[in-house]
């Protein structure tokens, strides 16, 4: 009798397609059995490329010699730790009575590369192979994907894609890091008064050391400007709210050069002068020039993707995005929430036609048991997929991480953050089906003389969605306590705002956010309502408040996830964003883990308290070393370029040989390019510039001197910066190939 294989990623993920199932077989060595099914799993990888040694033994030594190192063909190797498990899936895999085998690995394409290493090492043929695709571990999920399993073939450019992203790392990380390291290593080495010094590089990690490392120079240049802004306090029914004076066209400094921008002066006495100017005439007036009131409406935001989870986790919890990915992917396991490697935040068409279930499953969730039942009887979740939260086209692999409305028994097997994610999900979740939150904005424009004056007020009139926002465990602020409702602005729920993600731009300038929204009670909303051009009002004082421009914020653990998931975004060049805007650089499945690796190898240093993100000494130094010999791989503009190709060959657009070209013909230029440098004479002087940035650094190589001199082969060449790479993959219309922006030059 012939029989399906079902094999899965991990252990626990096999355990529910045997549940599903319904194998009631016993558990053998590796594996679950039924009369007609078995069920097996890999422990993660169970395969891996292998070392340059294993090719030929003159690799293990790191020679310029043998640089660049392009293989023909690939080798791969078994992971000792898990050769067991291996063998036990091979012997499975090949048995005569297995005819059709389901690939029941992670639904992207880190889990679809994890399944075509281990058949081919295994030397799978003649057999069916059909692929799995989930987006929940849920039993009726399970059973679907089953049913609607595809040939694996169907697959083969996702796999593609995945091969050739473990190759791209493989081949900069191996060329450029021993280069590097044989070039600079004695350098740095010396410097730092170490034994030995190797300089790991990468296509992603390394510009992300790029992106702290600028901020952090950016911080320490940035100059603090002092500005002086003029209020007047008005009164108005007993109450009091501030005016702030900007020199608008008619004031007597529009466009003259004592303003720092138009709502303040560089210099005290020039705001001083003003405030005397204008109190000549006593008792101190204003004229109500133009009032303006609208109702505003505030969305529910969109749901959540892994980045926008991780960032949200970063401020709650002060967790890393490592750890949130693992609580995630618990809560995935454990049937709560739906496929958390996703960088979609909104639902499919086919999710939002059956959401009734995940709505339905939640009335039994304590946190939200009234929420639910209410969300039913309104019928809210009916007209979903017109609203802005459904769209297939934003959607790649996975939709939305969302609650299941399954699984709750096992919440109370994890952890008590565990627990405070799940409820976070589950509230962004519940905030779609409520009406937008509405607020009344109130303008005005008051005149003393001819200098204009600005009031603006903004009152909560109903809370919509905020009515469910917030969650259980939230300190509730003070403004929650104030009658009537009337709140500045969404109080009470960290995390559930829409936010912008920190792409790196700075906006570090308190004067920027001086004209505010200001809190308003009941009664002076009431003498507002009533105001009127034309009314006059007293002046009860003017005065000055004195301010300062902010340096740009240093990445958290969350926003730097965000500020990767955006860095199309950080490219300046306005085609070239265009061509990519919709890339990062690495993916959602990868971003926490190189974070991770960089502060592992001391490039970076995460405060685990507050999850500030900041450069060490050593990162800097590599960082210079780069800067210096390769920068394209510091510049957003080229990784996030590599991965637009990738997505390229997964759509099918472009060749595998035509990507592996490119990237060939990039890793043996700029090797070759490093093997000619010779830069070791203007190193100290950026590392000395970083050194005294960080404690007894600079006492430490005050009495070194420059350091053992490197051997070095080729010509001595000046340190003179390369210009950043500007290339992205580009579609022809007329042929899929990768062109370049630059004179339309392939990518080098």
């Amino acid at each position: 009798m012939s029989k399906a294989l079902y094999i899965a990623e991990k252990p626990s993920v096999a355990q529910e397609f045997a549940k599903a199932l319904k194998i009631n077989g016993q558990r053998r060595d590796g594996y679950l059995e039924s009369q007609d099914s078995v069920v097996t799993w890999c422990v993660g990888h169970l395969v891996t490329m292998s070392y340059p040694e294993k090719y030929d033994i003159k690799y293990k030594r790191w020679s310029l010699d043998t640089l660049p190192f392009l293989p023909r063909e690939f080798k791969y190797e078994v992971i000792p730790g898990v050769q067991k498990q291996f063998e036990i899936v091979k012997g499975l895999l090949n048995r005569e009575d297995v005819d059709t085998i389901y690939v029941c690995t992670d639904s992207g394409r880190e889990g679809e590369y994890i399944y075509r290493l281990v058949a081919q090492m295994a030397g799978v043929h003649g057999k069916k192979e059909k692929r799995v695709w989930i987006d929940s571990q849920t039993e009726e999920e399970i059973m679907r994907g089953i049913r609607e399993a595809k040939d694996l073939s169907a697959y083969d450019n996702l796999s593609a894609s995945a091969y050739l992203r473990a190759k791209e790392d493989y081949l900069m990380g191996i060329n450029f890091s021993r280069v590097l390291t044989l070039r600079y290593g004695n350098s740095v080495s010396n410097y730092l008064n170490t034994k030995y010094q190797a300089i790991s590089v990468g296509r992603v990690m390394t510009c992300v050391l790029g992106m702290v490392v600028r901020r952090e120079r950016e911080i320490r240049a940035f100059v603090k400007t002092p500005f002086y802004r003029v209020l007047s306090s008005i009164a108005l029914e007993g109450e009091n709210f501030e005016g702030e004076w900007r020199a608008v066209e008619g004031s007597r400094y529009f466009q003259t050069p004592y303003l720092y921008k138009e709502n303040g002066f560089k210099e005290k006495a020039y705001a001083e002068k003003l405030i005397q100017e204008l109190s000549v005439s006593q008792p101190l007036k204003c004229t109500v020039e133009k009032i303006e009131r609208k109702k505003e409406n505030r969305n529910p935001p969109l749901l959540f993707n892994l980045a926008e989870l991780q960032n949200v986790c970063s401020k709650l919890f002060k967790i890393s995005p490592d750890e949130t990915l693992k609580i995630v992917q618990e809560l995935y396991e454990k049937k709560l929430v739906t496929y958390p490697r996703t960088d979609a935040r909104v639902l499919s068409t086919a999710a939002a036609k059956e959401i009734y279930k995940n709505i339905s499953g939640l009335r039994n969730y304590e946190h939200t048991a009234e929420i639910a039942q209410h969300i039913i009887e309104q019928g809210n979740y009916k007209n979903l997929a017109k609203t802005r939260y459904v769209n297939d086209k934003q959607i790649t692999d996975h939709y939305a991480i969302v609650p299941t409305g399954q699984g709750l028994n096992a919440l109370r097997s994890v952890s008590l953050t565990a627990q405070r994610v799940y409820e976070t999900i589950v509230r962004r979740f519940v905030c779609i089906f409520y009406p937008p939150a509405v607020y009344q904005k109130i303008s005005l424009v008051t005149k003393i003389q001819n200098e204009s004056f600005f009031s603006s007020f903004k009152v909560l009139l109903d809370e919509g969605y905020l009515k469910v926002a917030t969650n259980s465990f939230a300190k509730r602020k003070a403004a929650d306590a104030m009658s009537g409702g009337n709140r500045a602005g969404a109080a009470g729920n960290e995390g559930s705002e829409e936010e912008d993600p920190d792409t790196g731009k700075n906006g570090g300038n308190k004067a920027d956010d001086s004209a505010e929204d200001m809190a308003c009670d009941t009664r002076l909303l009431a003498a507002l309502q009533n105001l009127k051009k034309g009314d006059i009002l007293s002046v009860d004082s003017l005065s000055i408040k004195e301010g300062e421009t902010s340096p740009p914020k240093r990445y958290n653990s969350g926003s730097m996830i965000l500020a990767m998931e955006n860095a199309g975004q950080l490219i300046e060049d306005e085609e070239l964003r265009a061509q990519i805007k919709s890339c990062g650089i690495g993916t959602s499945a990868t971003r926490a883990e190189i974070l991770k690796k960089l502060c592992n190898i001391k490039y970076l240093a995460l405060n685990k308290k507050t999850q500030v993100i900041t450069p060490t000494l050593l990162g800097e130094m590599i960082f210079d070393v780069v800067n210096c010999s390769i920068r394209q791989l510091l510049n957003p503009e080229l990784t996030a370029s590599w991965e637009k190709g990738l997505n390229y060959v997964a759509e099918g657009s472009i060749t595998e040989q035509e990507y592996m070209d490119k990237l060939e013909h990039f890793v043996r230029l700029r090797t070759r390019q490093v093997e000619d440098s010779n830069i070791q004479p203007y190193l100290r002087q950026f590392f000395d510039a970083a050194a005294v940035n960080y404690k007894d650094s600079s006492e430490k190589n005050s009495a070194k001197t420059t350091g053992r001199s490197t051997s070095a082969t080729g010509r001595s060449r000046t340190c003179r910066k390369p210009s950043a790479s500007k290339y992205a993959f580009v579609t022809d219309k007329r042929k899929h190939v990768i062109i370049a922006r630059e004179k339309r030059k392939i990518l080098c």
